[in-house]
């Protein structure tokens, strides 16, 4: 909608303000609540296409009205806090400060008495109990056990005379989304990063937008598109099995160095394993982007000494003296294996796959951006046409824990 500039004129400071927080009149279409007797409002979008803010102004339109008490389910609680409650996009910077709720842990309080609970996906157990009459669920596409964590919020969704709830997320293939796709009781909206560009900056539009359109990967962040497992390919979303403890043997951090550090470049595959038991864990992804030599060399040195790792593992294909140079200049010390690919891409992350399909490499909580990079790595040896950095450090990683007869680290 546009306003004439004499009429904004016209309006008092308390006037512009209430207009200001108007959200239908600024919304667009899809980002308002869809009409019918539907019980999950699925909204599926782009990166910063205005998901969040979508989702805080309906919490924000269900508390006005009196609807409560309200949950707000994030991958974790200082993430939901984080993002949906004191995000530039959250809660509270779409609420009018007198109607703004207090912030009590993980309690919000509103002035008219309704009530809201923050709980976080990664706990499922801790949804036993509460019962709401709404619930907004962000990011479901990441959650690490989002099955489990959406059952037990089901069975919460039980007060008031039609109990709703809205879920937010950039799409991913997982069964939940699935499930929830084919649900009759589902309605889904979509919205892409394009659609919002007004509110992105420009730097974003440039960079990112630009080099991942048209991409598989693209499809997936920026058009909000899910995308199913390639064909032929050699992870598949259901090889990820969850890591839920156990004692964690040899430690090492894999480097996949690029060649320059400028704005388009390559990133920094940087990848934390373990092995566990006749397996092995991925523990943490590092990857920078962009990466300037020493800023990926610090990181990876920080993360073999946080993790208490054996040695860094880093592929000299793309550097050679430069990457050894590089990782002495930071600790000089560090016990380091340089590995030299003979063999391309795919040759040599097929017998790390098999592993995988064998469930003898399982996955820590966090690994959402190492997992798409993995499903869509392609025979051509790039992840929806661009450099699989993440993949190439894990392959170096598994390999070095289970797929070599021994280690021989030297120091530098």
């Amino acid at each position: 909608m546009k306003l004439d500039a004499s009429a904004l004129e016209a309006l008092s400071d308390d006037e512009i303000e209430a207009l200001a927080l108007d959200w239908p009149l600024w919304a667009r279409p899809s980002q308002l609540p869809p009409a019918g007797d539907w019980v999950t409002w699925l909204l599926m979008g782009g990166r910063g296409s205005g998901k969040t803010r979508a989702g805080a102004e309906w919490v924000r339109g269900l508390a006005a009205a009196g609807t409560g008490p309200i949950a707000l389910v994030g991958e974790t609680i200082t993430e939901a806090i984080a993002v949906m409650v004191r995000g530039p996009s959250g809660l509270m910077a779409v609420t009018p400060p007198d109607e703004r709720p207090k912030l009590s842990g993980a309690a919000l309080h509103w002035p008219n008495g309704v009530e809201g609970m923050i709980l976080g996906a990664a706990d499922p157990e801790r949804f036993r109990g509460p019962q709401f009459a709404a619930a907004w669920s962000d990011e479901i596409g990441k959650w690490p056990d989002a099955e489990a964590a959406w059952d037990m919020l089901q069975f919460g969704l039980r007060l008031g005379d039609r109990p709703r709830q809205m879920a937010t997320t950039t799409p991913r293939p997982t069964k939940l989304l699935k499930r929830l796709l084919a649900d009759p009781h589902t309605v889904v909206t979509r919205m892409t990063t394009a659609e919002n560009r007004k509110h992105l900056a420009q730097s974003f539009l440039g960079a990112v937008v630009a080099r991942y359109r048209g991409t598989l990967l693209g499809r997936q962040e920026l058009e909000g598109e899910l995308i199913e497992d390639l064909p032929g390919a050699l992870w598949t979303r259901d090889m990820f099995r969850p890591f839920t403890g156990g004692v964690v043997g040899r430690k090492v951090v894999a480097v996949d160095p690029p060649t320059t550090s400028g704005a388009g470049a390559d990133a920094c595959g940087i990848v934390l394993a373990g092995r566990v038991g006749d397996g092995a864990v991925v523990l943490a992804d590092r990857t920078l982007q962009p990466a300037a030599p020493l800023a990926w060399a610090r990181r990876a040195v920080a993360l073999c000494d946080s993790a208490k790792a054996d040695c860094i593992v880093a592929e000299t294909n793309q550097g050679g003296e430069m990457v050894k140079a590089v990782l002495a200049q930071v600790d000089a010390n560090v016990p380091v294996r340089m590995v030299h690919a003979t063999r391309g891409k795919w040759l040599r992350a097929e017998p790390v796959a098999a592993l995988y399909a064998q469930g003898r490499v399982l996955h820590a909580p966090g690994l959402t951006a190492l997992e798409d990079e993995m499903c869509a790595f392609g025979v051509d040896g790039t992840s929806g046409g661009h450099s699989p950095d993440r993949v190439d450090a894990l392959v170096w990683a598994v390999t070095e824990l289970m797929l070599r007869d021994g280690p021989r680290v030297r120091g530098m």
